[in-house]
């Protein structure tokens, strides 16, 4: 089960802003590349200024935002003819890169360290590519979990609640972080299992 099977509920309550950002010239490519810009922005914010917790309530807001611009950008183009081979690029790309800038942050953080975090980025970056894949062989882009990119979204954002919060991690999420990569690892698998199945 994952947190990507709420998307069509979560939609349908975007459907209005959407129609009204046609209305308004705003098209899917412009939504991508804005939350692309953002979370590179933000990531090196809070990479930055790691070491003040506070500045992490910024995280879990913004992750928010940008699962509904994904949404959006999305709507835009399926429902308003905005589909477009370069879309299908900038979709795919500024999503691992807005996901590793957002990642970064926690690599200046105790207990995780450099290694851990980059290790989490990659295989984040891997699942998507492994869920790209199946698009590649004719068997439709996959999202299948337990770690798809709502999944960090919500585990990422309630780390950086916790941290805002507490003003520190305790060292059992150094094992926490682990098990996240390892979610990733098995998400990975079964993205490629599954569209293997698929004829």
């Amino acid at each position: 089960m994952s947190i990507y099977a709420l998307k069509p509920k979560f939609q349908n309550l975007l459907r209005p802003l959407v129609r009204r950002l046609y209305q308004r010239g705003i098209t899917a490519n412009q939504v991508t590349l804005f939350a692309c810009a953002i979370s590179v922005a933000l990531g090196l914010l809070l990479s930055v200024f790691a070491h003040i917790p506070t500045l992490f309530w910024l995280l879990p807001v913004w992750l928010f935002v940008r699962m509904a611009l994904n949404a959006v950008d999305g709507m835009l183009a399926r429902e308003f003819g905005q589909q477009s081979a370069l879309g299908g690029y900038l979709n795919e790309i500024t999503d691992v890169a807005a996901d590793a800038a957002l990642y970064l942050p926690f690599a200046f953080i105790a207990p995780f360290g450099g290694a851990q975090i980059a290790l989490f980025v990659w295989l984040a970056a891997m699942t998507e590519f492994c869920g790209a894949l199946g698009q590649v062989h004719g068997n439709g882009r996959r999202y299948d979990g337990p770690f798809g990119k709502s999944d960090r979204a919500f585990f990422i954002g309630a780390l950086a609640v916790w941290y805002a919060a507490a003003g520190s991690f305790h060292a059992v999420f150094y094992a926490v972080m682990w098990l996240a990569c390892a979610a990733l690892a098995y998400t990975c698998y079964k993205r490629i299992a599954n569209g293997l199945k698929v004829v």
